[in-house]
């Protein structure tokens, strides 16, 4: 049984390694990933720029292996800080603790996100800390809340999805940290997670209106014409002007929704990623929306 489960984990990282350097997947991927290098990212945030559409760079990545690749991560960002700042560009910058060694030391990783946190903050800047699977709330959390004791430039994302959102969401504004809103697309289990799209859903909208209330310039992320709509009607009605939240996409998800939320006002920020290791990011999106492959396999045919 051991021998055929690692037989069984080889065959997925092989598979893994085949499709992240293959030229089809490349092709496959391009409505979702802004290229493999900085510079293809940072043309793309140019471009956005251009329509008045702002930018959150992810670096590609998660889980690393060693603290070595942890703080190469962290120094892929600065390199990150340091372009959106030579471009001028309304970009910041969104990580995965995983990425800066959460799963290898909790004091290093803090350390790693520190300094990214620090370069930011010297540059006017935000860090948006991303949220992975449930396991790694509580230290997600954590170092986030000391990152925002420290230099007060951290967003913190929270899934909707999670039956203990309300309660994490409650003590962000109450530490005055401000929090990007998701659905969620980890696979989690029905006793922490809402199964049915109607429960996140309503969960989503319940959470919205919290940080509508009580929030600090909160960011919705959601391609959810409802949800979206739900939320315009809720800042009218509350006298919330379009500057003080955002909405945020994913890039290449919904252009014509993206272009009717810019030409109407709405403040609109896209999480543009790019590297190599594109295919847990990949595979969520299409987990997340099985419509995206309908996207991708037009992108194909277009060529």
């Amino acid at each position: 049984m051991f021998r055929s489960t690692l037989l069984y984990l080889s065959e997925q990282k092989r598979l893994r390694r085949f499709a992240e350097t293959s030229r089809f997947a490349r092709r496959l991927t391009s409505r979702f990933v802004a290229g493999s290098t900085l510079a293809d990212a940072i043309a793309v945030c140019e471009q956005l720029k251009s329509s008045a559409i702002l930018s959150t760079l992810d670096r590609l990545g998660e889980s690393v292996t060693s603290l070595d690749e942890a703080a190469a991560a962290r120094d892929g960002y600065l390199e990150a800080l340091a372009e959106i700042a030579a471009h001028n560009l309304p970009t910041t910058v969104s990580i995965k603790l995983t990425q800066f060694g959460l799963r290898l030391s909790e004091e290093r990783c803090h350390d790693n996100a520190l300094a990214l946190a620090r370069a930011a903050a010297a540059a006017n800047n935000r860090v948006e800390i991303d949220m992975e699977s449930s396991e790694t709330v509580d230290s997600t959390l954590s170092i986030a809340a000391s990152l925002h004791e420290a230099c007060g430039n951290v967003r913190s994302v929270i899934q909707a999805y999670l039956r203990r959102s309300e309660a994490d969401i409650d003590e962000l504004c109450r530490l005055r940290i401000p929090v990007r809103l998701c659905k969620g697309a980890y696979k989690e289990p029905p006793s922490i997670a809402f199964a049915k799209k109607s429960e996140v859903d309503a969960n989503y909208i319940r959470l919205m209106r919290v940080l509508f209330d009580r929030g600090v310039y909160p960011a919705l992320a959601t391609h959810d014409e409802r949800i979206i709509d739900e939320a315009k009607q809720y800042a009218r009605e509350r006298g919330i002007s379009p500057g003080r939240f955002e909405f945020q996409m994913l890039y290449g998800i919904r252009r014509d929704l993206e272009r009717l939320l810019a030409q109407q006002g709405w403040k609109l920020r896209l999480y543009v990623p790019y590297g190599e290791a594109w295919y847990p990011y990949f595979m969520r999106r299409l987990a997340e929306r099985p419509a995206n492959l309908v996207f991708l396999m037009r992108n194909v045919v277009k060529g």
